[in-house]
C-alpha cells in the first residue's frame, strides 16, 4: 500500500506546532483517535515567509529538517499519551490554514489548538470557517465538566451539529445539554416577525421546533442523559452561559458566503474557554488535493530509536 492510499484511510488530523500551549489539543486529538478507533495524523506546517524570487534552498532545507524533528517529537508524545493505533506524521508547506485544509480530505475530523486571543485571520477561525470536516478547537488541557453543550436553532440545518454532539456524548459517556437561544428577530422571515410581539406564542412555537429537532436523536441514543433548554435570549447569550459548564461546545457553521461561519460560531470561538467543535452543514467534496512534502506511516508498535 503506497502513502497516498494510506492517507486516505479515515483518521483524526491534528495540527501540531510543538508549543506547550498545543499539548492540550494533542491530548484531545489522541483521545478522539482512541475513542473512535482511528489512526492519528500529526501535521506540522512550515512557511517560507519571503516573496517569490527570494528563495534560499539551504535555509529552506534547514526549516524542513526542523519541522521533521518537531514531528518526531510530536509522534513520541502522542505515543506516550496512549494512541492505540497508527500514528502518521505529515510535514507540509504553509500557510498553516491552507495546508491543514488541503490535508483534511480523508480526515474524519480535525483538531487544532488555540491561543488566548483570536484576531481575524487566525488559524483557529479560518480553518473552522472553511473546513468541510468537523473541527475541534482546543484552548488548553485543563480538566472540564463531563458535559457536551450543543447550540441549535430548531431547523434541519442543525442536524449535523446535533448528530456530532450526540456522538461525542456517547463516545465519552458525558451528559448532553441542547440549547436554543431563540430571540433572533433579524434571522427570521417577515411572516414570523409577529411572534416577537407575543412571547408566549414565540415560546410555544420554538419549543415545538426544538422538540422536533431533538426527538430523532434522543430516540437513537436513549442511553444519553439529555437536557433541553429553550431560552428567550440571543444565541450568543444563551450559549455563553451554558459553555461555562461545558467540557465541549458544539456549533454549526451557519453563515453566508463561499466559506460561511456564522456570527454566533465566530463569537463563541473567541469567547469560550472550553473546546469548541464547529460542524459544517455543507456537503463534503468527494476528493481533495493532497500536497504533502512528507507522509510517513509510523505504527504504534514500532520501536522509536529516540526513546518514544
Amino acid at each position: 500500500m503506497n502513502g497516498s492510499e494510506r492517507i486516505r484511510r479515515p483518521h483524526v488530523l491534528f495540527g501540531y506546532d510543538g508549543t506547550a500551549e498545543n499539548d492540550g489539543a494533542l491530548l484531545w486529538a489522541v483521545e478522539e483517535a482512541r475513542r473512535r478507533e482511528l489512526d492519528l495524523v500529526i501535521c506540522h506546517c512550515w512557511h517560507w515567509p519571503y516573496a517569490s524570487g527570494h528563495e534560499d534552498p539551504h535555509a529552506e532545507a534547514i526549516m524542513k529538517r526542523a519541522g521533521e524533528n518537531l514531528l518526531e517529537r510530536g509522534v513520541r508524545r502522542a505515543r506516550r499519551l496512549g494512541v492505540p493505533g497508527t500514528v502518521r506524521r505529515r510535514l507540509m508547506r504553509g500557510p498553516v490554514d491552507e495546508a491543514l485544509l488541503s490535508a483534511s480530505g480523508a480526515a474524519e475530523l480535525l483538531v487544532i489548538g488555540s491561543h488566548d486571543r483570536l484576531d481575524d485571520g487566525a488559524t483557529a477561525l479560518e480553518v473552522p470557517a472553511r473546513s468541510e470536516r468537523p473541527v475541534i478547537v482546543v484552548p488548553d488541557g485543563r480538566t472540564r465538566p463531563r458535559r457536551v453543550v450543543v447550540g441549535t436553532d430548531g431547523t434541519a440545518g442543525c442536524d449535523p451539529a446535533l448528530g456530532f454532539a450526540f456522538g461525542e456524548a456517547a463516545l465519552r459517556g458525558w451528559e448532553l445539554h441542547v440549547v436554543y437561544g431563540c430571540w433572533e428577530p433579524s434571522a427570521v422571515s417577515e411572516a414570523e416577525l409577529a411572534l416577537f410581539n407575543d412571547r408566549e406564542a414565540l415560546e410555544k412555537t420554538r419549543a415545538a421546533e426544538l422538540e422536533d429537532a431533538v426527538a430523532p436523536w434522543r430516540e437513537r441514543n436513549p442511553e444519553i442523559d439529555v437536557t433541553v433548554s429553550l431560552l428567550l435570549e440571543r444565541p450568543c447569550e444563551a450559549l455563553r452561559d451554558a459553555a461555562d459548564g461545558a467540557g465541549l461546545l458544539v456549533l454549526g457553521d451557519r453563515g453566508n458566503g463561499p466559506w460561511p461561519l456564522g456570527a454566533t460560531s465566530s463569537e463563541m470561538l473567541r469567547e469560550a474557554r472550553c473546546p469548541v467543535a464547529v460542524v459544517p452543514g455543507r456537503k463534503s467534496r468527494d476528493d481533495w488535493a493532497y500536497a504533502s512534502d512528507q507522509d510517513v506511516a509510523t505504527p504504534h508498535a514500532t520501536a522509536d530509536p529516540a526513546g518514544g
